[in-house]
């Protein structure tokens, strides 16, 4: 059913379901909540994720600013453009995470140099804006936006012809909204690196990550339809059978070509691949787009990786710079030859790119 596995075992961390206080619409409110995290570290260099969530009222682009305490300096950026000066650093948003509703998160990531420490960041400011965890309204009287996951989307509200993204979460998993930012910032940098290789991406739909509320808990996602004591394929596969009867989905579907991660998966056993049309993703995966398993470009080539077997590209036969091999780990230091781009253009859902 599916081609090429990644394996990088990890037990899902999940935060609780949380509310946050906003304003009314008539309300003039600014506010802001930011999570930096060094995802790794290495002698003289690190690599670090940054979570920013808008408390306030909506807002079509943003401007992030803080200031290293200790000499550290951005050698490499993604989903932002970053800049620096001295020790004062400016993120600027890219085209397709500018826009951020009440409540909304985006991410993006950068690589560092540093010498002597690297500790983490101590104030940010979001448009100018304090980032506290708070809202400072004007007016309006405030209420209250809980962070809960919605109901599944129905099939006919996503457009053909579009990358489609679901995140399957399990009875006994809380929701936590850093899993379908996580997720959208990866499948969007996925997006733009194909932009960069082929002249031409995907499109996504409005709500670029469809929240699932599973039919079970994880256990039943692990052990059920498996072949003895052989769970590799169980979480994946048992996601990708609910997903395509709930949705109405076909495997493969000329509609749309399907990407779906859930959070379960057995230590060591569970892992996840692709084929043409589909993508199938696990435990692993989603806390790796949610920021809380290690350094993002693996998450961002892995993506890149198994998008290429969705558009009908099976793996290199060597580690040889294309991120159809074990060089996606090298992301974003990593080219399609000119043979797979012409294969994706040519395959199966070529034209969806544009």
């Amino acid at each position: 059913m599916r081609s090429r596995l990644l394996v990088v075992a990890a037990a899902a961390t999940l935060g609780a379901t949380v509310a946050v206080t906003a304003t009314g619409a008539s309300a003039a409110a600014a506010g802001c909540q930011v999570s930096y995290t060094v995802s790794s570290q290495w002698q003289g260099g690190f690599g670090a994720g940054v979570a920013v969530t808008n408390l306030g009222d909506p807002i079509t682009g943003w401007t992030l600013r803080w200031s290293f305490g200790a000499g550290q300096t951005v050698t490499q950026a993604w989903n932002a453009t970053v800049t620096q000066s001295g020790a004062a650093v400016t993120a600027v948003n890219v085209g397709y995470n500018g826009a951020l509703t009440t409540g909304a998160s985006t991410s993006f990531g950068f690589n560092g140099s540093w010498t002597g420490s690297n500790p983490v960041p101590s104030a940010f400011t979001l448009n100018g804006v304090a980032c506290t965890g708070s809202v400072t309204p004007t007016t309006g009287t405030p209420t209250t936006v809980p962070t809960t996951a919605p109901t599944p989307t129905p099939s006919s509200s996503a457009v053909p012809g579009t990358v489609r993204v679901f995140w399957l979460k399990p009875t006994d998993v809380a929701y936590d909204q850093r899993y379908p930012d996580g997720i959208a910032a990866v499948v969007r940098e996925a997006q733009r690196y194909y932009k960069q290789e082929l002249g031409k991406t995907f499109k996504l739909n409005n709500t670029v990550v469809e929240v699932v509320n599973g039919e079970h808990d994880r256990n039943w996602y692990i052990t059920t339809n498996c072949t003895g004591s052989d769970h590799y394929w169980c979480v994946v596969g048992n996601m990708h059978q609910e997903l395509m009867r709930r949705f109405s989905i076909s495997n493969p579907d000329s509609r749309w070509l399907c990407v779906g991660e859930i959070s379960a998966e057995e230590t060591n056993q569970s892992g996840g691949g692709a084929s043409p049309g589909w993508v199938v993703l696990s435990g692993h995966d989603a806390d790796g787009a949610a920021g809380i398993n290690g350094a993002m470009n693996r998450w961002y080539g892995g993506m890149v990786h198994e998008l290429g077997h969705g558009f009908g590209l099976p793996d290199s036969t060597s580690t040889d710079g294309t991120p159809m091999s074990g060089s996606f780990y090298d992301y974003p230091n990593t080219h399609f030859s000119q043979a797979q781009k012409n294969a994706i253009l040519a395959g199966p859902y070529g034209s969806f790119l544009s």
